[in-house]
Formats: structure tokens, C-alpha cells, sequence
């Protein structure tokens, strides 16, 4: 089965969210599927982000991540995912905070003089989202387990994308409706 970086799978609203959603069904250890275990599919994201991320515009043309600094990357990665998905919980702390700023600062010292990597560009995404004045924004859908920024106005959004994951829980709501059974 060949993968490819669809728009659904930069659902995120942001990259550093985008990054830390390539890894699916995260909290399944039997499902689990980290993208980022496929060099070439790690190689293929920047191209992916360049077409669908939400920040596509705000970094220029993203580039992959050196060689030498993939594991510096999936460091970061489970960093970013670690810290905002206790914030959406209400369980941060202090320690993961500072977890994700010493990845940040790690990934910037390495790659500083490639401005356009993904690893560089994903820590600024990070930075920027660490002072997003509105934290109540960033949400966990309910179907897959990835973390979303809800940019609607009233902040309704439920689910990463409507048209995957808003879909599934419809279908399965009208299944069990049409079954009488009783909503969860």
C-alpha cells in the first residue's frame, strides 16, 4: 500500500501539530504507525506541507530535515506532542514545558543555517504556538486522537477534519441510531 501526504493529514492548523499527528493512533500501541519511521516518507512531508499546511506560506518552501538531525526531529516531534496534549487535558506541567523549549532550542542550534528545514521550521511553528494568546483553541478530536487548532469563530470545531473524522462518528452515530442502540 503506497502513503502519500493528503490534505486531511495536515489537519492540524499548524506544522508543529501536523508533525506531531505523523504518528497515527498514537494512544493504540497495537495500531500505532509512526510515518516519520519511513525515511522516505519523512523526506516526502515538507513537499506535503508546502501543498496543504495551514502555515505553508509563513516559512517559504519547506526542505527535509538533514540526516543527521532526523532523531533531533522525532525528539521534537514527541516533544511537541508530550506538552499540548497535557495543555488540552489540563495536566501540563512545568517539566514538559520545559522539555519542549530545550528540544526547540536543540533543534535551532543544529539547524540554524538551513532556515527552510522541516525541524527548523516546525520549532518556530512550535515557538509561535507556545504564545498563542488562546489556548482554549487547541483541541483533541475525539475520532483519532490528533491534536487541531480550532480557528472557527465560535470554536465549535470537534473534529480534525469534517470530512474524515466528523464523517466516521456521523456514520457510526446513524449506525447505532438505526441498531436502537443507546448513544455513548
Amino acid at each position: 500500500m503506497t502513503f502519500s501526504w493528503t490534505p486531511h493529514r495536515f489537519s492540524g492548523g499548524v506544522l508543529a501539530l501536523d508533525v506531531a499527528n505523523s504518528v497515527v493512533l498514537r494512544a493504540d500501541p497495537d495500531r500505532r504507525i509512526d510515518r516519520f519511521a519511513d525515511p522516505a516518507a519523512m523526506d516526502a512531508f515538507p513537499a506535503g506541507a508546502n501543498r496543504h499546511g495551514a502555515e505553508r506560506t509563513l516559512f517559504g518552501l519547506l526542505e527535509p530535515v538533514a540526516q543527521d538531525a532526523r532523531a533531533g526531529m522525532v525528539r521534537l516531534r514527541e516533544a511537541i506532542d508530550r506538552h499540548f496534549r497535557a495543555e488540552v487535558l489540563g495536566a501540563g506541567t512545568p517539566g514538559l514545558l520545559a522539555d519542549l523549549l530545550e528540544a526547540i532550542a536543540s533543534t535551532l542550534r543544529l539547524s540554524g543555517e538551513r532556515p527552510q528545514a522541516l525541524d527548523t521550521a516546525t520549532a518556530r511553528s512550535a515557538l509561535m504556538l507556545l504564545s498563542q494568546p488562546d489556548p482554549q483553541r487547541l483541541k483533541i478530536c475525539p475520532n483519532c486522537g490528533w491534536l487541531f487548532l480550532d480557528r472557527s469563530r465560535n470554536r465549535s470545531r470537534a473534529w480534525c477534519d469534517m470530512a474524515v473524522c466528523g464523517n466516521r462518528a456521523k456514520a457510526s452515530r446513524h449506525y447505532r441510531r438505526n441498531r436502537g442502540e443507546p448513544r455513548p
